[in-house]
């Protein structure tokens, strides 16, 4: 029979096992600085909108493929910028088959750069930190 987590953590003061707690590393959202974009911060977000940026715009299977990502993690993602009117959405058909289109607007626009200019002064920060 295990021995119980009472028995164990009576061996260790209390005082000793919270100063263990600060070594443990800090989880993702708390790294990421509060004024620091967070709908662009996540990894397939800032995919989408960087490959927007420099594409007039892309399909639904040309970004899937250039972020190596799925048809439903793609497709949730892509709806979040929509929400907040990053990115633009048309559907359409090519023939008989959907085509889902994506383009960059104005405010995803303004958004990446004020992200990337954000990113720009961390690291400068950093280094002459």
């Amino acid at each position: 029979m295990a021995k119980s987590s009472t028995a164990r953590d009576e061996r260790y003061p209390r005082r000793e096992r919270e100063a263990a707690l600060p070594s443990v590393a800090p989880s993702s959202k708390e790294t990421v600085p509060a004024d620091l974009d967070r709908l662009i911060h996540e990894r397939v977000r800032l995919g989408i909108v960087s490959a927007l940026a420099v594409n007039r715009s892309l399909t639904f299977n040309e970004l899937k493929a250039m972020l190596k990502t799925t048809d439903g993690n793609l497709s949730v993602h892509a709806r979040k910028l929509e929400e907040a009117d990053y990115i633009f959405c048309t559907k359409s058909f090519d023939g008989r088959l959907p085509k889902t289109e994506y383009r960059l607007t104005a405010s995803g626009r303004k958004a990446l750069e004020r992200y990337l200019n954000h990113m720009e002064a961390l690291i400068r920060a950093t280094r002459e930190g």
